[in-house]
């Protein structure tokens, strides 16, 4: 099985979807932005859409 990411400590459904995605997600919180601040990286946010079919 695929590592997890930081999500997989997350309570949202929607955000345990994407536990195991190979993407280094992480919800909104201080640690996203420092991170992104200390790397030099740019935040790319989700707005969380998800839909049944």
């Amino acid at each position: 099985m695929a590592e997890s990411n930081s999500l997989i400590h997350q309570k949202s459904p929607y955000l345990l979807q994407h536990a195991y995605n190979p993407v280094e997600w992480y919800s909104w919180s201080e640690e996203a932005f420092e991170k992104a601040g200390h790397e030099d990286k740019p935040i790319f946010l989700s707005i969380g859409y998800s839909t049944c079919h």
